[in-house]
């Protein structure tokens, strides 16, 4: 079983804020382009991935589209119960709507926040049950992704544990690559 850990940035961290931002299609697009390459190989049977707004939601979203046309399932884990309670009401929405759909849901702890401890201890999980890890980060611009970042580079000093990262040059070249595979001929109409 090959199990894979998708982590990466929050939306306001790629200064996302409405959903029909054109930065979610180039990183869904960048997304479905790795898994689908794993999955191409048979190296994938999990995409295991956090339930925080951004790359963790989009990859859940990317995972469930997948998993109608491969054998892959889509699991969302949490650091402590009650994850999404202070959000807005559309961002708690689309939280328990992919939270209903996806194949496996459960949180690390079972209290709501009390420390960072449940953090650390959600990043241990996160690291022991998965077979590899993916990012979309840029060491460039470290923001909350940093300690995943940091944690996987320390645990791959004892462990073998593959990384791939995804960076903002990376970025550029899926947002190149989607336009040209999406232009509209309007000679053709």
């Amino acid at each position: 079983m090959q199990r894979l850990w998708v982590t990466g940035y929050r939306s306001y961290e790629l200064n996302v804020f409405v959903d029909r931002d054109p930065k979610i299609t180039v990183i869904k697009y960048a997304l479905k382009n790795y898994l689908t390459s794993l999955l191409d190989d048979g190296q994938l049977d999990w995409i295991i991935t956090g339930a925080n707004l951004g790359v963790e939601q989009w990859t859940a979203e990317v995972g469930l589209e997948l998993g109608e046309k491969y054998p892959v399932r889509t699991s969302i884990m949490i650091p402590y119960e009650e994850f999404a309670n202070r959000w807005n009401d559309s961002n708690k929405a689309k939280f328990l709507n992919l939270k209903e759909k996806v194949d496996f849901f459960a949180s690390t702890s079972n209290t709501p926040y009390q420390s960072p401890l449940q953090l650390r201890n959600y990043q241990n999980f996160m690291i022991q049950h998965t077979d590899r890890a993916l990012m979309i980060y840029d060491s460039e611009h470290p923001g909350k992704p940093k300690y995943d970042y940091n944690l996987i580079q320390k645990y791959q000093e004892t462990k073998e544990y593959p990384l791939d990262l995804i960076d903002f040059y990376d970025l550029q070249d899926a947002a190149e690559e989607y336009q040209e595979n999406h232009q509209i001929n309007h000679f053709s109409e």
